[in-house]
């Protein structure tokens, strides 16, 4: 489910009195669709990737961030839709409320659907998304090249786990490293309180708690 309907789940958790977080009334960002990719350091560090599909950002928490390993792929766990404005946003979500911690930019950009594989192609990347599985081309500042989700666990039941997914590139995207400095923080929202990622080494951030304030 996209649009406003879709995020009903992301309202309901937030109290906008206390959050500088955007409600969401956004229009879609242009011509090709954006994803941001953000790095929030709530209960447990991780990463937050978002894709525009349909309205809204799709997103999954990525504990251990994205890779530029194509035989690495990465756990992402879903969470609800997120505004359009979300792409914007930088800043500290106060202690007591939904996601506390502070939230950083760490890349972001546009994003093309690469064309399925198969006789039965879904009509469009929602589809794709709904059916479990979505390729996609990645333009931004630190992840560029072609990149897959795919849902590995459904939630439901009887096994009654988690929804999981597996994100990493596709093979032969070749290997970029991204920029030595890892994150810039877009507005000074977040000073004194920037989580550290440590090194780029063989394809892997290594995230590691604040370094003091």
């Amino acid at each position: 489910m996209g649009g406003k309907e879709g995020l009903a789940a992301y309202r309901r958790k937030r109290r906008f009195d206390r959050t500088e977080e955007p409600r969401g009334e956004g229009a879609p960002t242009g011509a090709e669709p954006c994803f941001v990719v953000q790095i929030h350091d709530a209960s447990t560090l991780h990463f937050d990737f978002r894709l525009e599909v349909d309205g809204v950002l799709k997103s999954w928490s990525v504990p251990k961030g994205p890779s530029a390993d194509p035989h690495d792929k990465r756990l992402a766990l879903p969470t609800e839709d997120h505004p359009l404005e979300y792409r914007e946003f930088e800043g500290v979500i106060a202690a007591g409320e939904y996601g506390a911690g502070t939230v950083i930019v760490w890349d972001r950009g546009t994003y093309r659907p690469l064309p399925p594989k198969g006789k039965r192609r879904p009509a469009t990347f929602g589809e794709a998304l709904e059916r479990g599985h979505a390729a996609f081309w990645l333009d931004g500042g630190k992840l560029h090249g072609g990149y897959a989700l795919t849902r590995f666990r459904t939630g439901e039941e009887p096994v009654r786990k988690r929804e999981s997914w597996g994100v990493g590139p596709r093979r032969g995207n070749g290997r970029r490293s991204p920029s030595r400095t890892p994150r810039t923080s877009r507005t000074s929202r977040t000073e004194g309180h920037r989580p550290a990622v440590t090194r780029w080494d063989a394809g892997w951030w290594d995230v590691g708690r604040p370094t003091g304030r």
